[in-house]
Order: structure tokens, then sequence, then C-alpha cells
């Protein structure tokens, strides 16, 4: 490896493994916001947040960030930021991280190109296997982001914290609360990039946040959830959150492949010194 710049080095897979889920994390810290606010919009007019949303209307992203400043204080924009920081180092950590070496895996023998057939076996197969694993964390992120507190000492926090949300809401839905399903929407927001693609996943999106929010019994299942969400609020209540969400996969994705791949030069680097430190 004498001679080789850290761009002609081929990463490794820890390399990828590490460097796709620092990079994740940094870009949630950026539009974390984001994020909350499309929450924020998408649950607003459902049932059980009648009562609240007669103290608190959101309007618009900037709008419903500053409201949410102005009564629940600065950092509630950031509410569950640390499960939605667990979530991306499980989540594209093994995404993105593990993409390359699922596709070899895929790739007959003696083939130097994928072909297109392989690499969407292989994004669906480290999809599936992120959605699995970051799934819990997922869950717990929307109920944070989801919960309206006005009171200034916080003492109607449901959870005091995010490992007591997990175990909360394992001991009070069972361990499968954890794992509510919501596979094909993670599939489709996961894969989806810019204005295109919020078009089509902002729907199953909006229908993830609410099955995820809600308390056990609400909705007997996302589709459950989808036909009463039509029956009581018409198929506009698909795209509440639409700006906040495609601002937040366009900033999203930018900053978090040019972080990757800035992350992963600079790992190879240190692995390149660590071998031939003279």
């Amino acid at each position: 490896m004498v001679g080789l710049k850290p761009s002609d080095v081929p990463p490794t897979m820890a390399v990828k493994f590490l460097g796709a889920g620092t990079a994740a994390c940094f870009a949630d810290l950026l539009t974390f916001p984001l994020d909350t606010a499309k929450v924020r919009l998408q649950i607003q007019g459902e049932n059980q947040a009648a009562q609240t949303a007669r103290l608190v209307q959101y309007r618009g992203v900037l709008g419903t960030i500053l409201t949410m400043v102005r009564t629940e204080g600065p950092c509630s924009p950031y509410n569950g930021l640390v499960a939605g920081l667990q979530r991306q180092m499980s989540f594209a950590s093994i995404r993105i991280g593990l993409y390359d070496s699922v596709k070899q895996v895929y790739t007959p023998k003696g083939v130097d190109n994928s072909s297109l057939t392989t690499r969407i076996l292989a994004g669906c197969t480290t999809g599936a296997m992120a959605v699995t694993c970051a799934q819990p964390t997922d869950v717990v992120k929307v109920r944070f982001q989801a919960s309206i507190h006005l009171g200034p000492s916080g003492s109607d926090r449901k959870y005091s914290g995010t490992m007591d949300a997990y175990r909360t809401i394992a001991r009070e839905e069972g361990v499968r609360g954890l794992w509510k399903d919501n596979f094909p929407c993670h599939f489709v927001s996961a894969f989806g990039a810019g204005f295109c693609a919020t078009v089509v996943a902002s729907p199953v999106d909006v229908v993830k946040t609410r099955y995820m929010n809600s308390p056990p019994g609400q909705y007997l299942s996302p589709l459950d959830c989808m036909i009463k969400m039509v029956a009581q609020e018409g198929p506009t209540a698909f795209y509440k959150g639409f700006t906040p969400s495609f601002l937040r996969l366009g900033s999203w994705n930018v900053v978090m492949f040019v972080t990757y791949e800035q992350l992963k030069r600079a790992l190879m680097k240190v692995q390149m010194l660590r071998e031939c430190p003279f």
C-alpha cells in the first residue's frame, strides 16, 4: 500500500460500516428539527391529539418549529434525538455499510459488473436487515417527537428517557410493540430520494408515523390506520408534513453522502498509517 492514496484503496467493511453510521448521525443532527416538524404535522388532526390540537396548531415548517420552541422550549425540536442517532448507527451502518458485501454474495463468480437484479436484491436484503435491527429505535424516536409537553416541569412526560421508553413500551405493549409492522413504509422511505420519492413515500410515511405513535388497540393494522385516516380527514391527510419531509430528505442525503465519502477517506488514511507507519 506504499505510494497509494486513501482514495485508491478499497475501503474495508469495517470502514464502510462505521463511516456510514457516523455520517448518517451527522446528517441527522443537522436535519432533525425538520423530521420532528414533519411528525407533528403528520399527526395533527388525529382523534387522540384533538384535545392538544385545540391548544396548539401547527402551520408550515418554520411555523411548526417556532411554535414548538415557544410552547415547549428551545430543545423541543430535538425530542427523540438519542433514539434517532441510535437508529442511524444501526440502520445506515447496515443498509449502506453492508451493501457492497451483500452485493458480492449475489454476484456470480467471474462476473465483474453487478446486474440491476443483483443490485436490487442487495438493496432489498440490506434494507430488510436494517429495518429489522433499527425498528425499536424508530418507534421510540417517533413517540418522543410526537409527544407534546406544555408544562414547564415536564411532569406529564410518559417516558423519563430513551432507555425508559424501550422498557415501558416492551412492558405495556409487549416486545412486539417495538417492532410494529411498518416494513413497507420504511422500505419505500429508505430507498426514495428527492421530490419524486417524497410524493410516493409521503402517504406511507404518514401512516407509519401515526401507527408507530398509536396506543395499543387504536388501529388494527397499518391498513386500518390508512382507512380511518381517509374517512376522518380525507385524502389530503396523506400529504401532511410534505414540505419538511421533502426538505429533510434532500438535505439529509446531501450531508450524509458527502460526509460518508470524506469519512471513508479519513478512516482509510488512518488504517494505512497504522499498517505502514514509516
